[in-house]
Parts: C-alpha cells; sequence; structure tokens
C-alpha cells in the first residue's frame, strides 16, 4: 500500500495520530470512518476536511464509511461547545440526515462495486432497538466515569461558567464509541478519524472496541486532523454573509468561488495543501510562482478554481468566472444575461439601486429620463447628455447613445437592467 500518513502530513492534515495506525494503513486495506452529525440540512466547508480524507482514503486503496448520525443527532456533541445545543424534532432531524446524505454523495461514490467501494451508513439504524437497560448493562459498564470525565470535552464543561452537563451530553462519547464497536464488528473497520476536537470521543471508541473483544479482533486505531483557521486566528469557514455552505441554494457557486480567491497569500498556501488534489510538485511550483508575482494572485485563483470544480462542478466554475469578470469589463452582454436572479444581486451587491416602473419599461421609456430624473445616476439631462455624446454610457455592457429607449427585451432575468457610466461605476435598476 502507499503511504497516505505522509502524504497527509505534508498536506497539514495529521493532528493526533494513535500508535500503530500507519503500520496499520501499510500493511493492508483497511476499513475506516468519518461521522457527520446533522445539525443542519447541508455541510459547510467546515465539512471538507473529513470530506477530502474520505476520498484520500479511496484514492490510497482503502476503504472509506462516512456515517450520517441519526442517532447522535438526537443528543448533540459536547466538543468545543460552551452551552448544550437544542435538541432537533424529528421531522427536521429527518431531513437533515437526508440532505447531508445528499451532499456526501456528491464527493463518494455508494453504488460503486470496488472491494474498497464507499459505504453510507446511519447510526440510527442500529441504535433505535438498542434498549437503554441492555446499552447500560452491556456498554455503560465497560467504560468507567473516571475515564468520562478526563475528557476534555467533559472537563472543559464541568469547570465552564455555563450550567454544566445534562446525563444526556454525558452520554455523548459512549454513542459515538458504540458506533466505532458496530461498525468494528459489521464492517471490519478498525480506524476511525475526524478533526482534532474529537480525539476523545474518537479514543473511548477506540477503548470499547478493546474491552469488547479479544486478542487481534480488540485492534482499533485513531487519527485526528487539526481544525482549519485563518492566519490571523479568526474563524475559518465564515463569509460576511455567515457559513459557507456546500450546496448552492445555501451559498450560490459564485460567492463560493469568490470566498476562495479572497483568501490571504499565507492562507492560500495553506489551504491549497489541505483542499485540493493537485500532486507536492505542482503546489510547490505554483507556490513559488506566486512569491515571484504575488499581485497576479496565482494561488488563489487555482485553489478557487480546483474547489469550485470539486464542490460544484466545471460548468459551475465556468459560470462563476464569467460572473466574476462582469466587474472587470471582461464580459458580454450575453454573459450578463445568463446570470440568475440571485447571482446578479451577490455581483452587484452595494451598487447603488433604484426602481422603475415594469409599466414605463413595456412602454418605453428614453435613455435621458432614466439616467437623470427615474433614477438620479446623473443629477441633470445636461450631464446625462455628455456622457452619452462622450461615448461612455452603456446598458447592460453594450454602448448606448441619446436615440436609445428601454423596452422589456432589456430585462436581465426579467427584472433588472444594469446601466454603467465608464469603467467603474454601476447602477442597477429593479422593475417592479
Amino acid at each position: 500500500m502507499k503511504n497516505i500518513i505522509s502524504e497527509l502530513q505534508w498536506r497539514g492534515l495529521v493532528h493526533d495520530i494513535m500508535p500503530g495506525t500507519e503500520e496499520q494503513l501499510l500493511k493492508e486495506m483497511t476499513t475506516t470512518y468519518i461521522g457527520f452529525d446533522p445539525t443542519s440540512d447541508s455541510l459547510h466547508i467546515g465539512s471538507l476536511v473529513p470530506i477530502i480524507l474520505l476520498v484520500h482514503l479511496k484514492n490510497f486503496g482503502h476503504k472509506p464509511i462516512a456515517l450520517v448520525g441519526g442517532a447522535t443527532g438526537m443528543i448533540g456533541d459536547p466538543s468545543g461547545k460552551s452551552d448544550e445545543r437544542n435538541l432537533l424534532d424529528e421531522v427536521t432531524l429527518n431531513k437533515n440526515v437526508e440532505g447531508i446524505k445528499g451532499v456526501l454523495s456528491r464527493f463518494l461514490d455508494f453504488n460503486d462495486t470496488a472491494a474498497n467501494a464507499p459505504v453510507l451508513v446511519n447510526n440510527y439504524d442500529w441504535m433505535k432497538g438498542l434498549s437503554f437497560i441492555n446499552f447500560a448493562r452491556d456498554v455503560g459498564k465497560r467504560i468507567t466515569v473516571n475515564y468520562m470525565m478526563a475528557k476534555d470535552s467533559v472537563k472543559k464543561r464541568l469547570s465552564g461558567e455555563g450550567e454544566g452537563m445534562s446525563f444526556t451530553e454525558f452520554t455523548y462519547q459512549l454513542i459515538q464509541g458504540y458506533d466505532f464497536y458496530h461498525l468494528h464488528k459489521e464492517y471490519n473497520c478498525l480506524l476511525q478519524m475526524g478533526g482534532s476536537d474529537q480525539w476523545g470521543n474518537i479514543t473511548t471508541g477506540t477503548e470499547l472496541v478493546r474491552r469488547m473483544n479479544v486478542g487481534e479482533e480488540a485492534k482499533a486505531f485513531a487519527m485526528t486532523c487539526p481544525l482549519i483557521t485563518k492566519a490571523d486566528g479568526s474563524k475559518f469557514g465564515k463569509s460576511e454573509g455567515g457559513n459557507v455552505w456546500l450546496t448552492a441554494d445555501k451559498t450560490s457557486v459564485y460567492k463560493f468561488y469568490q470566498f476562495w480567491l479572497n483568501t490571504t497569500d499565507v492562507d492560500a498556501e495553506k489551504y491549497i495543501k489541505i483542499f485540493t488534489f493537485l500532486g507536492k510538485e505542482e503546489i510547490e511550483a505554483l507556490i513559488e510562482e506566486h512569491k515571484t508575482a504575488p499581485h497576479l494572485r496565482v494561488l488563489q485563483r487555482k485553489l478557487a478554481e480546483e474547489i469550485t470544480v470539486f464542490v460544484h462542478s466545471q460548468e459551475e466554475l465556468d459560470k462563476a468566472i464569467k460572473a466574476s469578470n462582469i466587474l472587470f469589463g471582461n464580459a458580454t452582454a450575453d454573459d450578463l444575461k445568463a446570470l440568475d436572479g440571485k447571482t446578479f444581486l451577490e455581483v452587484f451587491d452595494g451598487v447603488p439601486q433604484a426602481e422603475i416602473s415594469r409599466v414605463d419599461i413595456e412602454a418605453g421609456i428614453e435613455i435621458i429620463s432614466v439616467l437623470n430624473e427615474k433614477t438620479g445616476f446623473f443629477k441633470s439631462n445636461g450631464e446625462a447628455r455628455r456622457a452619452l455624446t462622450a461615448n461612455s454610457i452603456s446598458v447592460n455592457k453594450e454602448k448606448v447613445n441619446e436615440t436609445f429607449v428601454f423596452s422589456s427585451k432589456d430585462l436581465i432575468n426579467n427584472q433588472f437592467v444594469l446601466l454603467q457610466s465608464g469603467k467603474k461605476n454601476y447602477f442597477v435598476l429593479r422593475i417592479v
């Protein structure tokens, strides 16, 4: 087997690793799982790292299991939380589970028939039939309270200023540990991976596997990756509008692409190793090229392109690039008219706007009237005329003169018109 651990280490994807893990992965195809709790019906870019870990495992010949926590999601992981989560109702939880399954299915082919084909499971399937008495008797007796209280996720909550920790949350690590035991028994799963905040939960799982088995059957391993941060110490995965999601209905492809395009030089050098599958030589060459001409933002562009294709598609990347080019004068009227309404507003976020009646547009309204009295884009008719005579006014990226009359054929997405004076002064007409 190729050495996946050395690959993950140079990419900055190894935080803690249990002794023997690397040797196990070198020895044979190893079934490995990562869990995703359904706190929403989608996943944001904070979940990209565990997804990428599963893809690396598959690419290196190992068998990945993606676990959706239909059962653990009913409780909520206390790791990294100062207060207890609000419990989800069953309808919301089921919706979230199906949403996350859909997201994961875009990155891993769960219909594959290869020996190391990815597997998708829901821990509710084996937890729903387990009675509390049986769980307490067969699982709870294997792990001491002293062991559980020594975990950071528990200690921080008990010593913090909040209301402490409920018994429900206290049992979370046991339930997650039982997931590992179940997958170990049913799929010969020997390794669990996750973020560094999961180390306590994961090692509870390895301990449970050891205590509920004997000999070779008691083998279990753990590895975590670092929690991703920005160079300035701020939280990764947030934009001005909140979380950056992996589904276009929550974060448009344009905004997703822009998020990566706007990363700092320091972060881009780190992220291109973590979030892409480019080889070491190509990445090192890109870093050197970027250092010679940082103003060209070679690293950021390559990073944004690779991740956008991975999460969405080449076609969606092309649309996002066209949308980005619109602001810099490199786009055509056809590119502009191809934008959907949501992306149009995102591209021109912050640009002055005015409303014009659809009746006026359909009746035919002269350009001078629109530039001055209808919008205030220009202070007077004379100023508007001078700009038109100087050939500096565009409607939807096409130059117009004083004789231009608006009509319904000029509408973008049947609801907008873009005015432009010179190269950088934009104005949006909203048709009402």
